[in-house]
């Protein structure tokens, strides 16, 4: 999508259409008196109010170039920051592309952020159809925000945040059989080179020299290799000695292995790699954006596989760390990649870390599909994440990990047990990660109720959502020195 910033009046913007944001109970901005009669008269017969959603066309607009004149509803004046703008001019591509619109402008209001509406927009004109050649889709083609000269850094920033996140997404709907651990490693290589960033891949021999038993014991049963995928963002001038790990979960696809997971809905577990796909599309956005502290991104890749070979339940493997563990469910495999691969991060000297995960179905449970479940032994790291979450617009809602909850990993055979029971089972799997970063300030992340849209949205298609990526690049960006 070709994106760009235009700053002539409004009459002489040449699109398909020019969208501006009205408010419930608002009159139209003075850039728009001469279609005042025309707005009157739509809400008078109810047919705009400017409620969320909503979106009148005036054809022709007289005087002006644009083809249609699109008034949007924006809802509640005082409901309205950039989460809702991003999510405006997402349903509003949404819709208008589908009427053979492919030229949309956007006027930005004053005080509105120009990076949310760009974002918004790319976001929305995303279509999970990238292996559906007889689709019928219309993309957009271009986005234009009209503003002030001052807006083209955040017009910049937007359109690489939109990109990033459409690249997580793109990674995330890839079908087990075209997005193997080893076509993932490739990709970020890939993405790495084109980006400026180191990438360096652990393979099984280079693993298992290294101990990582817990990772390759998840591995074993599936034909396809795994790899630690680690790609490094390094400034060119750092103000901080902090050391910021970005680590993904990476099952590119998870069957449960011998505690199979049930058929109905498995096709979907090739998003369990989403966690891992975040980082990438982040330190991607990062490698552009360049913040001034390292970030090394970290993606343990497998395939949890059913086969001669899968490992069982009762097996004991022993992490890169020296832990011994009880695998009394493979289906809890995506704390035992996770666990080696934190403790890699910290063998690499990062000092504060941040994983993402689609980990367990209990969050979703708890939290359903709004809130992505947080969980730290750092008050302060997690008060920094939380702000960059907020700032973005991605709900976190903290969970407790009180050392009670330890209890629930006990095992009589190993150091610890890789699940805890049917009750807490978000909190107990967080726990178990926590064993691992010990120290380390270090925030845990499910994901599994964010990061796939069972459902289409009126801003954003059914399928991958990209969760995580904006944090984590605000995360880099905001970084000051630290005290935690």
């Amino acid at each position: 999508m070709d994106i760009r910033l235009l700053t002539q009046p409004l009459p002489q913007i040449e699109a398909d259409a020019l969208a501006v944001l009205l408010f419930e109970g608002d009159a139209a901005p003075p850039e728009l008196n001469f279609s005042s009669a025309w707005l009157d008269e739509l809400k008078s017969s109810g047919e705009f109010s400017g409620k969320s959603g909503e979106l009148a066309v005036l054809h022709q607009p007289s005087g002006w170039k644009a083809r249609r004149l699109v008034v949007a509803g924006g809802g509640k004046r005082d409901k309205h920051d950039s989460a809702a703008l991003r999510r405006a001019t997402g349903s509003t591509v949404r819709t208008l592309k589908q009427k053979g619109v492919k030229r949309l402008a956007w006027w930005l209001a004053p005080g509105d952020d120009a990076a949310a509406a760009v974002e918004g927009a790319i976001l929305g004109g995303f279509e999970p159809d990238q292996h559906k050649p007889s689709t019928d889709a219309k993309p957009l083609e271009s986005f234009f925000v009209v503003a002030g000269a001052d807006a083209a850094a955040a017009v910049e920033r937007g359109r690489i945040l939109g990109e990033c996140q459409n690249f997580t997404r793109e990674l995330v709907n890839e079908p087990a059989n075209r997005l193997t651990p080893m076509i993932l490693a490739d990709r970020a290589r890939t993405m790495a080179a084109e980006s400026g960033l180191e990438c360096e891949v652990l393979d099984q021999d280079r693993m298992r020299q290294l101990g990582m038993g817990s990772l390759l014991g998840v591995a074993q049963g599936s034909a396809e290799p795994p790899a630690l995928i680690i790609v490094r963002y390094k400034p060119a001038a750092p103000t901080s000695s902090d050391h910021l790990a970005l680590v993904g979960k990476g099952v590119t696809f998870d069957t449960g292995g011998v505690s199979i997971k049930p058929a109905d809905g498995m096709e979907k577990m090739k998003y369990d790699m989403a966690g891992g796909a975040a980082v990438l599309g982040a330190i991607r956005a990062i490698a552009q954006l360049k913040p001034p502290i390292p970030v090394t991104a970290f993606v343990p890749a497998v395939e949890n596989m059913v086969g001669s070979r899968a490992q069982r339940p009762g097996d004991i493997v022993t992490a890169l760390s020296g832990k011994t563990i009880e695998v009394l469910n493979t289906d809890a495999e995506g704390r035992l990649i996770l666990a080696d691969a934190i403790t890699y991060a910290k063998r690499l000297g990062c000092t504060h870390m941040v994983d993402a995960a689609t980990l367990t179905g209990a969050i979703v449970v708890a939290l359903g599909t709004v809130h992505i479940g947080s969980f730290t032994n750092n008050d302060a790291m997690l008060g920094r994440v939380m702000d960059a979450a907020r700032g973005e617009g991605e709900k976190m809602w903290h969970m407790p990990l009180d050392d009670d909850y330890k209890e629930l990993l006990k095992s009589a055979f190993a150091d610890l047990a890789n699940i805890g029971g049917r009750s807490g089972g978000a909190i107990s799997a967080a726990w178990f990660l926590r064993e691992f970063a010990e120290d380390t300030p270090w925030v845990h992340l499910d994901i599994a109720g964010t990061a796939w849209l069972d459902d289409a949205k009126p801003h954003m298609a059914k399928g991958p959502s990209g969760v995580g990526v904006r944090t984590f690049v605000k995360l880099a960006m905001d970084w000051k020195t630290s005290g935690t």
